[in-house]
């Protein structure tokens, strides 16, 4: 099983609409589709599902070394409001330590345009192997 197999179990993502594209050693890109059950009641797309695809990121970065990782603490600053189209959350672990990783994720509409940053440590469960293969 590779990675991105694994993070298909991730049944809150997937119902989310949030997919994983890519891993590698420290780093990971994800994207949604902005579709009207995202949208909240000002037309916008609802912070918490940016926020989902963030988180999805991150733990695709992560997780990247084979370790289970949970996240700690996450801090998002939204930018520039989405309604419709994909939105794409690029992951980069800034500090790969060996028990609590630091990552950011950039969160960018289909042009570009940056919505929203994403920061967030992580845990490292020593011992607690995933089992899959290297991104």
């Amino acid at each position: 099983m590779t990675l991105l197999e694994f993070f298909k179990n991730d049944r809150f993502a997937a119902h989310s609409d949030a997919e994983l594209l890519e891993i590698r050693k420290g780093y990971a890109k994800a994207r949604m589709l902005i579709t009207p059950h995202h949208l909240n009641g000002g037309g916008f797309c609802q912070g918490g599902a940016l926020f989902t695809l963030a988180d999805l990121a991150f733990a695709g970065a992560v997780n990247s070394h084979g370790t289970l990782t949970v996240s700690t603490t996450s801090s998002i600053t939204y930018v520039r409001s989405v309604k419709e189209g994909y939105v794409y959350a690029e992951a980069t672990e800034l500090v790969d330590h060996h028990r609590m990783p630091y990552a950011e994720v950039r969160i960018t509409d289909e042009q570009g345009a940056l919505v929203a940053i994403f920061t967030s440590s992580g845990y490292r469960k020593q011992g607690v192997e995933l089992g899959v293969c290297a991104p």
